[in-house]
């Protein structure tokens, strides 16, 4: 049966209603049932790939008339390779243990009582997301692994791709014997229906914005519904005095090229002062001469090519060919600039002095720090998670990248025997 796209109020209730409904069932089914239908739904998308790429030809022309930058098309694009690696993903979560049901703590009071708290599905989520088309698999496949429903609304440059791979996950469920409701996608591009979402408090248990920083603030600002927000990725690398030349040259490198549009590419690149002239030099001039533009503090542009920075420049998000750079006196000052202009997502430092990292590690709060290591790696799947809904930034229990254990909550399972209380 048609859905009426006209009143979006009434669509909407209806998806939720059904995702409650379909959530309830969800609940208890077997871990081998759910990895039936993520498999199932892995071979389908790979089935499927001729006509998913069709889809994203559409996208990508829509995204090109709409005038998105070449780092956010690169986000959209798919091809072979990348469909090969939505369906690794389904994979790989399809392989995981089933979070449900895991015995996180347990224990015996003296009162006779026996006590466990278990791993139990959080119900219903919704997701709104931006360009990214593979999003519609990780966020399905993680919220169907933590025995969640799940609300699919996709941005509006990705909504054939994203239409084509959620008909892959629907053949899926269908083919484990699953409620086709387990995961629905918003049929519109109305942004009618996003402002719903944020107030179906009735239905949805929980919101995961994924995008931009006007997505993530207009959530945070008008959702009736908890929120696991994903904000910009303002990625800092500190260069320590102690850093490696080489490594430290290679891991920028990778960190802010190896894909600008994501959002563990770094966007701001501070250096001590004490190797500015030798390593700082050779920094900035191996991303000049990979085509990105720098964007200097006073310091900074005694070295060619450099473009003077604005007070904008710092926290800044580029998405793109572009890093801020910033001479520092020492680690303290690198820190506290940290803590001004970054988002808490992904901060990094580059040192082979075990007390500068620990310093680091130790008095940063973002939700993954790391040392010598490109931030490129701040992603669920390289951490073994298989894949991401997104990177919590927040302070709420999913934090860092958020993988089908975070998208759980827990219950208390308390037993006696005739057990009274005196």
């Amino acid at each position: 049966m048609m859905k009426d796209l006209s009143d979006i109020p009434a669509l909407m209730a209806d998806i939720g209603a059904r995702a409650k409904a379909a959530a309830a069932d969800l609940a208890f089914v077997s871990p081998a049932t759910k990895t039936a239908a993520l498999n199932a739904a892995a071979d389908a998308v790979w089935q499927a790939r001729a006509d998913i790429i069709a889809a994203n030809v559409q996208d990508m022309e829509y995204g090109r008339e709409k005038g998105l930058t070449a780092a956010m098309l690169d986000r959209l694009m798919l091809d072979e390779t990348r469909i090969q690696g939505i369906c690794d993903g389904l994979r790989a979560v399809a392989a995981q243990d089933d979070p449900v049901g895991e015995v996180l703590a347990e224990w015996d009071q003296p009162s006779g009582l026996h006590i466990r708290r278990v791993r139990t599905p959080l119900g219903v989520i919704g997701v709104i997301y931006e360009s990214r088309p593979n999003v519609t698999a990780d966020a399905g496949a993680l919220c169907l692994k933590a025995g969640n429903a799940v609300i699919l609304r996709g941005g509006s440059e990705s909504f054939h791709s994203s239409g084509a791979i959620h008909a892959c996950l629907v053949a899926g469920l269908r083919a484990a014997g699953l409620p086709e409701d387990a995961i629905q996608r918003v049929p519109t591009r109305d942004r009618a229906a996003v402002s719903e979402m944020l107030t179906m408090n009735d239905t949805i248990d929980v919101i995961v914005p994924r995008g931009g920083k006007g997505l993530v603030g207009l959530v945070q600002r008008e959702a009736r519904v908890p929120v696991f927000a994903h904000l910009e990725g303002i990625v800092h690398i500190y260069v320590d005095r102690a850093a490696d030349a080489q490594k430290a040259v290679d891991v920028v490198l990778n960190a802010k090229t190896r894909r600008t549009g994501i959002c563990g590419a770094a966007e701001c690149l501070l250096i001590h002062r004490d190797v500015l002239d030798t390593l700082g030099r050779a920094l900035i001039g191996a991303l000049i001469d990979k085509g990105v533009t720098v964007h200097g503090d006073a310091a900074v542009q005694a070295f060619e090519g450099v473009v003077p920075a604005t007070e904008q420049d710092w926290g800044r998000e580029y998405l793109d060919m572009n890093i801020a750079a910033k001479a520092v006196d020492n680690i303290d000052e690198a820190i506290a600039h940290i803590r001004r202009y970054g988002s808490n997502h992904t901060d990094c430092i580059l040192t082979g002095d075990d007390a500068a990292a620990a310093r680091f590690f130790e008095r940063l709060d973002s939700a993954i720090l790391m040392r010598n290591a490109s931030t490129q790696f701040a992603d669920g799947g390289e951490f073994g998670m298989g894949a991401e809904i997104g990177i919590a930034t927040g302070k709420m229990h999913a934090r860092g990248p958020v993988g089908a254990a975070q998208l759980t909550s827990f219950k208390y399972l308390v037993e006696g025997d005739g057990t009274l209380r005196s």
